[in-house]
Parts: structure tokens; C-alpha cells; sequence
């Protein structure tokens, strides 16, 4: 295992963004005489015509070179430090500005939608141009984190033959149902907040709206459904917090079983105990940053381009961080794991809702219900996880979970430690006295002293309980099951510590709350308090499934 070398991208993540780490590129061909790198800038021609700016470094030398693409929507001239990094180990280096941002031509009406196998097919249009370059031999490989990896989920399918690899980190596969609706419900602090900060609200949030169901405007940004097509062996790097974790997790498993013959079975997946963009509360431990080779993209592509045995061929294809207490040096987990695949194996284990605030691995016979209020104009506040930028990560949950519209449910204080690593869903019975309602999930780690920090959690919005592509309302007072993905985790719940579910209908500003009329999306203003009522009983086994790891040794 080896630290981060020279891209510690956890901590240039912000605002979706990865920041600016270098001075602006002059605009003509120029030799940097120290390091003795040629910069040129050029307007690339697209198939429909269109010029994308795009800045390219490559050593003073004989060429060609293997080169290395990162196409993005926050100013290329911010890539100079990495681009002069690659240059100075043999690498051409080329930085693009997507199509309508900062130099390049054109319209950015929808972002990501110009980048991959859709028409027009910008990221397509640049690897062939940057294989068709004298400086160039050939092999490409692209990178970039947030929505510079995105570009790159959305080129792989069906790309040029040069792209040989692909290093991509913290980026979303689906744009539906991990960056724009989560469990059905709009991601407004995501968005809103994301589009705002670089410009591009008014006509990507007003299409966003448009589409509150998964129809074939979100299918084109699927590139899940596209793995066959990818032929680029990628590393896949995301975070336990990271607001695109599933993507991560998905692109990987997706692309290594059934990508063409270079990508299959050849694809690596590292997740690390971060979010986008810092984490205060917890701490992990100084090993959290000791991390597989293949994470640093340098020594990827000079293992995938370039031949060179460098400690990448030798490691496992997944590494993952098992998170513990960080607070207890004594405590289990907070070791890194080598794996053959994801998930590793485990043994789904129920944790059922029991009266008085019960979480129990023995199942409720006798019938039990709770109901609260769920007003839309006092929602529950959105407190720590997989957020962007700030208020993120595992946070202490304590001010919520007393709220009159939040129920709690908490096992005994574990007499042994629990390792939970894998996929978490929550199958609940639930009812509504209107015709749609979100329901929320979540999972925290209860400490000795109290403390609730939030593991992981998840949402759904009622009406979406069949189908993402068509909706059916609630007829009101019904009981009808429920499926709230969680997403994953890999966590030890220590000795002395409980397992605790949360469970409400809001999670605002990170989701938008549903006003419960069961009226389309944003149509109107009109709101209406929910009584919402979650079941259990041996016919109605409310629970949550916990993906229970039982290794040789929990350290």
C-alpha cells in the first residue's frame, strides 16, 4: 500500500469541483525551459463543426508520445500543474474545456450530454483527433475526478481504439438515480447548488425538472447500460461519503464483467473513507491515506501504457477501507482490505422494527405501528452524509432522532464487534394518508458516549416504489412495501457500541421535500401535512438488511 503521491484529490474537491492548481496557460507555443515542456493551444474541430479549447503539454523531445486526456467543465488552464506533471515523465498531456465553457465554442445547455455516445459526440471527436497527432502514438489514457471523471464514463463506451485506459474517481455512472434523483427524489442541494456555482442553471435545471421520471433523456446518461461497449481497463476510485459512491461501485462491477476484452476482468476499484469535499467530525486514521498504486494515475497508465511493472500488476482488483472508531486505537476495522471482487462475501442479516424503539435480529410477531407527521414546510434538516462540499460525512445524529416526525430504532449495546460491508437496503410496510410521500432511511453507529454518526441512508419517493420510469400514487391509508437502497458502506460497529435506524419522510436541502399532494414535480406551490404510518409483525417484517462480513480476524 502506498500514499497518494502527487493527486490528493480528496482534498481539491469542492463545490464538485476540482480546483484550479495552476496559473493560466499562454496562448502560444511556448517551451518551459526548466522541465523543457512545449505548450500549445489549439481550437479543436468537432464533427458538427463546433471549436473546443483545448491546451496541449508534451516534452521537448522525439516523440511520439503516450498521451493523457482530461476533459472538463471548469477551466482547463486549471489542469497545468498535473498536465506539466505528466510532460515531465514522458506524457503528452491534453486539456480540453468542454463544449460552450470558459474558450471552447458552442452551447452547454445540458451538461454531459455532448461527451460520450450521444450526438454530437465531443469526447469521441477528441481521442480521435489526439490519435490522428504526430505527437501522439496511439495510446491514450484519460482522467480526472467529479465531473471531469463523468466525462470519461460517458466517452468510454464505443470509443476510438486509442483509449487504452481510463483513471476515474468520484464520479457518477447513472446520472438519474445517483446525481439528479436519488430514490425518485430530486437532489436539490446537489444541483442546485453545483449548477449555481459554475454558471449553468438556467437551462440544466429547468430540463432536470422536466424529467422526474427515468425516461430516455436519463437513459442517454446511463452509462451503466452501455459496459459492453467499454473496451479501456479503468481504476475506479470513490469515497464511503462521496455523493457518487454507487456510481463508482456500479461503474466498476459493471464495466469488469462485462466490458470488451481489454476492460474485462481488468479493472480496478479503490473506495477510501472520504466524501466530496472534507470531513470534520470523524478523523480516520493516517493508514486511510496509505492506498494502492493504482490509485495514483501516473503509475496506472505507466503500468497500461506503458509496460512498466510498478507494484500495480501485482495488487488484488479491490481495495476497500473497513471503517471503525476512529476515536479507539483499540478498536476494530480501520484497516484497508484486498478483494477479488465487490462485494466481498457476507451473509444477509434482518434487523427488524420492534416496539419501544426496538432494533431486533429476531423477528416481531405480534403487530406493531407507528405513525408521525410529515410536514413538507418544517422538514427534517439535512445533517452530515453524502454531501457536496461541506456539511458532509458521518455526523452525529442526536438532534434529529428527537424530532416528533423522526422514529428510532436501536439494538442492545453489542457485546462483540460487527463488521456491515456491502449493499444496505431497507424493506419497510408502510402507509400514507395522501397520495405520495418520501420515506428516509438511515443508518448510524451509536457510540458509548451517546453519540449517533451516521453510516449511511437513503431515500424513497412513494410514488416511484414499482418503477423509476412510471409512477403509481398511493391510495391513501393503504399499506404497500417498500424498497430504500442505502447504497453501501463498509464499517465495524464496535463492542459497547448499538446499530441504530432512523426513519422520516424528509431530508431537506439535500432532497427536495414532497409537498405531498401527489401533484407533478414542481407544478405548483400547494403543500399537505402527511400522516405517515410504518408497520411490522410476522406478515409485515418492517427491517433493514445489513450485508454482514465475518472475516478471519476483524483487524
Amino acid at each position: 500500500m502506498r500514499r497518494f503521491l502527487h493527486i490528493h484529490w480528496w482534498h481539491c474537491l469542492a463545490l464538485g469541483t476540482l480546483v484550479s492548481i495552476g496559473a493560466s496557460v499562454d496562448s502560444t507555443i511556448q517551451a518551459d525551459e526548466p522541465n523543457k515542456i512545449i505548450v500549445a493551444d489549439e481550437m479543436v474541430p468537432m464533427s458538427d463543426g463546433i471549436e473546443l479549447a483545448t491546451t496541449v503539454y508534451r516534452p521537448v523531445g522525439e516523440g511520439p508520445f503516450p498521451t493523457i486526456v482530461s476533459r472538463t467543465p471548469y477551466n482547463k488552464d486549471g489542469l497545468k500543474n498535473e498536465a506539466q506533471l505528466f510532460s515531465r515523465n514522458g506524457y503528452a498531456y491534453v486539456a480540453q474545456d468542454l463544449r460552450g465553457r470558459f474558450k471552447s465554442k458552442g452551447h452547454h445547455a445540458i451538461i454531459f450530454h455532448n461527451d460520450g455516445w450521444n450526438t454530437p459526440h465531443d469526447g469521441h471527436d477528441t481521442l480521435n483527433w489526439i490519435a490522428s497527432q504526430p505527437w501522439c502514438n496511439g495510446k491514450i489514457g484519460s482522467t480526472g475526478g467529479s465531473a471531469l471523471g463523468v466525462t470519461q464514463n460517458m466517452a468510454a463506451p464505443g470509443a476510438p481504439a486509442a483509449l487504452r485506459a481510463q483513471h476515474v474517481a468520484v464520479a457518477f455512472s447513472d446520472m438519474y438515480s445517483q446525481g439528479a434523483y436519488q430514490g425518485g427524489a430530486f437532489r436539490t442541494g446537489l444541483l442546485e447548488n453545483w449548477l449555481k456555482a459554475t454558471g449553468m442553471t438556467d437551462v440544466n435545471l429547468k430540463t432536470f425538472v422536466a424529467h422526474p421520471h427515468y425516461d430516455d433523456f436519463w437513459k442517454e446518461l446511463n452509462a451503466e447500460t452501455q459496459a459492453s461497449r467499454v473496451n479501456a481497463p479503468g481504476v475506479y476510485v470513490g469515497g464511503w461519503y462521496d455523493i457518487f459512491l454507487q456510481g463508482t461501485i456500479n461503474s466498476f462491477n459493471t464495466i469488469q464483467a462485462q466490458g470488451g476484452p481489454a476492460a474485462r476482468g481488468r479493472c480496478r476499484l479503490v473506495i477510501a473513507p472520504i466524501g466530496h469535499g472534507t470531513m470534520n467530525e470523524l478523523k480516520y486514521p493516517a493508514n486511510s491515506t496509505q492506498v494502492p498504486a493504482c490509485t495514483n494515475n501516473l503509475k496506472w497508465f505507466d503500468y497500461v501504457l506503458k509496460g512498466q511493472e510498478n507494484g500495480v500488476q501485482a495488487e488484488k482488483p479491490v481495495h476497500y477501507y473497513v471503517m471503525g472508531d476512529p476515536t479507539d486505537p483499540q478498536a476494530p476495522g480501520n484497516l484497508w482490505r484486498a478483494a477479488d471482487a465487490w462485494p466481498p462475501p457476507a451473509e444477509t442479516t434482518p434487523f427488524y422494527l420492534h416496539p419501544e424503539g426496538v432494533l431486533s435480529p429476531k423477528a416481531l410477531q405480534s403487530p406493531h405501528s407507528q405513525t408521525y407527521q410529515y410536514d413538507p414546510a418544517h422538514p427534517v434538516p439535512t445533517i452530515g452524509g453524502a454531501e457536496l462540499a461541506a456539511n458532509i460525512g458521518p455526523r452525529d445524529q442526536r438532534t434529529l432522532e428527537t424530532r416528533d416526525d423522526v422514529l428510532v430504532y436501536s439494538t442492545e449495546v453489542l457485546e462483540t464487534p460487527l463488521e456491515v460491508t456491502g449493499r444496505i437496503k431497507a424493506r419497510l410496510f408502510v402507509s400514507s394518508d395522501c397520495p405520495d410521500t418520501d420515506f428516509t432511511v438511515k443508518l448510524t453507529d451509536v457510540y458509548p458516549d451517546g453519540r449517533s454518526m451516521l453510516v449511511t441512508d437513503g431515500i424513497l419517493r412513494a410514488r416511484f416504489r414499482e418503477s423509476f420510469a412510471s409512477e403509481k400514487l398511493l391510495t391513501p391509508d393503504e399499506v404497500v412495501e417498500i424498497e430504500v437502497d442505502l447504497w453501501s458502506t463498509s464499517l465495524v460497529f464496535n463492542k459497547g457500541h448499538r446499530i441504530r435506524v432512523a426513519i422520516s419522510s424528509s431530508n431537506a436541502p439535500r432532497f427536495d421535500p414532497n409537498p405531498n399532494t401527489g401533484h407533478p414535480f414542481r407544478a405548483d406551490q400547494e403543500l399537505r401535512i402527511a400522516k405517515n404510518t410504518v408497520y411490522s409483525s410476522a406478515q409485515r417484517p418492517s427491517r433493514i438488511e445489513l450485508p454482514v462480513h465475518r472475516p478471519d480476524s476483524a483487524r
